[in-house]
């Protein structure tokens, strides 16, 4: 019966939590339905209610937004409303950091995110898994002598915190996986270990 039992909530667990997850999104993005006026709510229009209708007219909302920004009429747009955000002081402050932050990440010919590195974290010959987001810059790489690197330490089972640190890159071991399987070794708590693809590990940067 216990060999049963395990068995079941091996089958189980992963898809309630799969559910869970795409079920909490679905209902995230649902919400962009409530900018409409009521009356042309799906749910008033049908008189039911259609779960994912949020998500396709976010995906269109994106799609429309980057089909309007390509363009020059579009970027022109854009660099107005740069520049309108750019008077107020909270929100620009915000804004300009949140974009930063991302154009960095998506930008096809950055490095961030886009190597899995073993370093020691918290302590001396305690190992951990980081990602590389890049070298320091402004006044904090004036003060560090030497080649550092920037990396970011997520926590275990949630990647979406952790900590940023500035590390010799001497003391960064670059691993043969991918940003997906590493992700995947953390949030499983290192159960999911990916396979090893080569004995001997390059140094980190040599291009």
């Amino acid at each position: 019966m216990k060999k049963y039992f395990i068995t079941g909530l091996l089958i189980w667990i992963p898809l309630t939590i799969t559910f869970m997850v795409m079920a909490w999104i679905v209902n995230t993005l649902d919400q962009i339905l409530l900018w409409l006026p009521r009356d042309a709510q799906p749910q008033a229009i049908l008189g039911f209610n259609i779960p994912g209708i949020g998500v396709v007219m976010t995906l269109l909302i994106i799609l429309v937004t980057g089909l309007v920004a390509a363009n020059v009429l579009g970027q022109k747009l854009v660099k107005v409303w740069e520049s309108l955000l750019a008077r107020i002081p909270v929100v620009k402050s915000i804004y300009y950091s949140v974009k930063q932050v991302s154009d960095t990440l998506f930008s096809s010919s950055g490095q961030a995110f886009r190597k899995a590195l073993l370093v020691q974290y918290p302590r001396e010959g305690a190992w951990t898994i980081a990602f590389l987001t890049g070298k320091p810059g402004g006044d904090a790489a004036r003060h560090l002598k030497g080649d550092y690197v920037s990396v970011y330490v997520p926590t275990t089972p949630n990647p979406t915190s952790g900590f940023f640190l500035m590390m010799p890159t001497k003391d960064v071991i670059e691993l043969d996986m991918s940003v997906d399987e590493a992700l995947k070794y953390i949030i499983s708590m290192g159960v999911v270990a990916p396979p090893s693809r080569r004995s001997e590990l390059p140094a980190l940067l040599n291009e």
